[in-house]
């Protein structure tokens, strides 16, 4: 069986209803993709240490169960560069600024997660010896061989991409078996749910679903990028205690994007 094969039939799986005990997780090496609000708990700005305890509690579970995991966290919750480009700044210099951000969130991380005891590296695409190392593929890959969670900051280091794409690139780069996103909604929607009651839930789509129906779960680039790499995508609420576990092991509401999924709604 091909790479692919085993990688599409993992995720069709993920969705599925289990009975019986829980499985192990379905991959060896995952990628997880937050955003910066996700960090801001019930506050409107900035980082609240309840909010990134609660996630790197789920991200210590994950790697005690043996796990390689990596992470990717936006900056939207200090600074957001299309947001500032959009008012008048420079594009290039606001992207700069919102890679600081993701630093930042980095750095929140990882001293949460080794306040659990998982030991962490952050690696950035901007070097900046003096708070973490510079994002080295073949380093990045044996500290996951060893164990450590590694945390990308600073996207790709270029402006005009979004994390979203520096996620999906570290993912391919580093030889994810899948991209985990986790949001505030327990998958894609056809409509939003927060202002549509009626809103459906797809369980399975395909990338060329999410490329065609402009879906926005990630950048065009991203899920392009995904779809070349056979790597699929996961969206779940990481808003939720213990969805991160639910579906690693194949229990957790989500939505599966991959090649060989059809479109399906819950």
């Amino acid at each position: 069986m091909s790479r692919k094969e085993q990688n599409e039939g993992t995720a069709i799986a993920m969705s599925a209803d289990k009975e019986g005990d829980a499985p192990e997780s379905r991959y060896k090496r995952v990628l997880l993709k937050i955003s910066g609000e996700a960090l801001m708990g019930d506050q409107s700005y900035g980082i609240d240490q309840k909010a990134v305890t609660r996630i790197a509690r789920e991200v210590s579970e994950a790697v005690r169960s043996g796990v390689q995991m990596c992470l990717v966290i936006g900056g939207g919750n200090i600074f957001r560069g299309l947001s500032a480009a959009e008012q008048g700044m420079e594009r290039a210099t606001a992207d700069y600024m919102g890679m600081l951000a993701t630093i930042m969130n980095a750095l929140a991380m990882q001293n949460a997660l080794e306040n659990l005891g998982v030991e962490t590296r952050v690696q950035s695409a901007i070097p900046m010896m003096s708070v973490c190392e510079p994002y080295i593929r073949r380093r990045a890959i044996r500290h996951l061989e060893r164990g450590r969670t590694v945390i990308f900051a600073a996207g790709t280091g270029n402006p005009f991409f979004t994390t979203d794409t520096g996620a999906a690139l570290r993912a391919a780069e580093i030889g994810c078996d899948v991209l985990l996103k986790g949001t505030k909604v327990d998958g894609v929607y056809d409509s939003d749910p927060k202002t549509n009651a009626g809103a459906r839930r797809y369980k399975h789509l395909s990338y060329h679903d999410v490329l065609a129906q402009d879906l926005r779960v990630m950048d065009a680039s991203a899920i392009s990028m995904m779809r070349d790499n056979q790597i699929p995508v996961i969206v779940f609420s990481i808003e939720q205690p213990g969805r991160l576990r639910e579906v690693l092991e194949g229990t957790g509401i989500c939505t599966v994007i991959g090649a060989a999924t059809a479109q399906e709604f819950v």
